[in-house]
């Protein structure tokens, strides 16, 4: 039976969404690997921290060569994460607590371990032959096209049951599901509603633009070598000197996702946020959330870049803003996949006025937004040996590019324990604790009514009472090289002038008309930091932000 819509049918507009990675997060049973148990246990800190709801990456069936994205059972849990029945316990407490549960789907491809594949790669003409891309081989043995894996070398693995070869945007371990094979939709869309019928309140849809590939085969044109990183690949990665015309984001996906859409919609109340692997990063955010029937927001690697200059930040909005429909992004500036941004915006020992101002523009931006286990104490990111890598991609392209370990090492919840609190037994983690973590563990942020986690609480609950953030529209002031400054309005025409100083160097950033005619106040609290209102000039310390109120 179908659950009864919820009041808060459109609750996903405007969410604080908090990412948790189950294998770092908390370990209940000292085996040193987090569970479904451990999150359970802490999920007050996720209430107390203001966010809407928690995202959990995979704890599905899996061999684990991704760490969970190489699915072998999409309707189980793994057996190192816990039980359906702890499942159902998290989206219990959860829900007591406030909380809705949003939970990893990676639908693109599967593990080669799932029984689907078995069958598929055991012959030309087995009923599950078409549900994975094959490919026969150029006459001279070769791949069939020039496609290219996230994960470095090419994107085909050779099959010597079938003879042919079968596509892999990620690890060979990982094969491409054929979405051109309509019982491929079908049995995905039981398993997603197996999972909503389970209580689940969304999905986030891994590498969605990668669901379906070009029938045809078509090489991509070649890019050049990069000057800097593309979000989506770094420049040391061959993957990135492609233009990815036809190995994803195909029109086709578009009618994958209102399949989506249809199913989730029937229960109410449901959200698909889907993660956009691509070139065009805003503008296909806003193809796939347009319209009311694909996803309901989505989010792109624009902001999980290094660049952080006013100007950067400046284009990307406006970038998004100028486009014509109704897509609702959602903004992240850290993920499992990518170097924190405490690091990647602030250096080695960055600015605690930097973190403050991360935090305040993220929430102040149009759209959702997505908080990764970690942000909300500033940790930075850890540095690992190699010896003690365990991410295939980092392993790979050592040392250019280091992986995403540094981003997964286990949760800091005490500062006196060996393990930072991680876990409850005598079992190593899996990952190193980062000795860098220990000074900002959640509890000493908790006696310090000064600290980022303090000041992330009384940021986002302020928020929460804010109409103009949650679902206002943004108008964008003019350009400055150090200053970006927006206004947020809600449907009353109210609402919020939002400015921030981008740089290291004080700023002034002069308004179109006088101040006081405008301005009914400006927003102490958890907003505004190092600045001030003088005339008609706003004025900065570095690192400083500004809120005030729009008469």
């Amino acid at each position: 039976m179908k659950q009864q819509q919820p009041k808060d049918h459109d609750w996903w507009r405007g969410a604080v969404i908090y990412q948790v990675y189950p294998r770092s997060f908390a370990d209940s049973n000292g085996d040193g690997i987090g569970d479904l148990p451990g999150i359970t246990a802490r999920l007050e800190h996720i209430a107390r921290l203001g966010a809407d709801a928690v995202w959990l990456s995979p704890f599905f069936k899996s061999p684990m060569k991704d760490f969970g994205y190489d699915v072998a059972d999409y309707d189980d849990v793994d057996p190192m994460f816990g039980t359906l029945a702890d499942f159902r316990a998290l989206v219990q407490r959860a829900h007591a607590l406030g909380l809705k549960v949003m939970i990893d789907q990676v639908l693109s491809h599967t593990s080669d371990q799932h029984p689907w594949f078995s069958e598929s790669r055991a012959s030309r003409d087995n009923p599950k032959a078409d549900w994975y891309v094959w490919a026969d081989a150029k006459p001279d043995g070769t791949p069939p096209n020039n496609w290219l894996s996230v994960f470095g070398g090419s994107a085909w693995q050779w099959d010597t049951r079938r003879r042919q070869y079968y596509l892999h945007n990620f690890l060979a371990a990982q094969p491409d599901l054929n979405f051109h094979t309509p019982a491929v939709q079908a049995a995905l869309l039981a398993s997603l509603t197996r999972w909503l019928e389970m209580g689940v309140d969304g999905f986030r849809l891994d590498a969605i633009n990668f669901c379906v590939h070009d029938r045809l085969l078509r090489d991509n044109p070649a890019r050049g070598m990069p000057t800097g990183d593309d979000p989506t690949a770094p420049a040391s990665n061959p993957c990135s000197w492609q233009q990815h015309l036809y190995d994803r984001s195909q029109p086709e996906a578009l009618d994958v996702l209102r399949r989506l859409r249809a199913l989730v919609d029937g229960y109410g109340g449901k959200t698909l946020l889907g993660e956009i692997g691509d070139e065009a990063g805003v503008a296909m955010v806003a193809q796939y959330t347009d319209g009311g029937d694909k996803l309901h927001q989505g989010y792109c690697f624009d902001l999980l870049s290094a660049d952080h200059s006013a100007p950067y930040v400046r284009k990307v909005i406006e970038r998004f803003e100028s486009l014509p429909g109704t897509g609702w992004p959602c903004w992240a500036l850290s993920n499992h996949d990518c170097m924190r941004w405490a690091t990647r915006w602030g250096g080695t020992n960055p600015d605690p006025r930097l973190l403050r101002l991360g935090a305040a523009l993220q929430a102040s931006l149009r759209g959702s937004v997505c908080v990764y286990q970690g942000e909300e104490l500033g940790l930075p990111e850890a540095e690992l040996a190699f010896e003690h890598l365990q991410d295939p991609y980092g392993i790979a392209m050592w040392p250019e590019y280091k992986g995403r370990d540094g981003c997964r090492t286990p949760m800091a919840w005490d500062s006196s324990a060996p393990d930072l609190g991680f876990g409850s037994g005598p079992a190593r983690p899996w990952l190193p604790i980062a000795e860098s973590h220990r000074a900002l563990a959640v509890d000493r942020q908790e006696a310090d009514p000064q600290s980022l986690l303090n000041h992330y609480r009384a940021l986002l609950h302020w928020r929460r009472g804010e109409p103009a953030l949650r679902h206002g529209s943004l108008e964008l002031l003019p350009a400055h090289p150090q200053v970006l400054a927006y206004l947020r309005r809600d449907a009353s025409g109210g609402g919020l002038l939002c400015a921030f100083n981008l740089s290291a160097e004080p700023a002034q950033f002069t308004l179109e008309r006088r101040a006081p005619d405008w301005l009914q106040c400006v927003i102490e609290g958890p907003a505004t930091q190092g600045a001030r209102v003088d005339g008609d000039t706003l004025r900065f310390e570095p690192w400083g932000v500004l809120f005030a109120r729009l008469r």
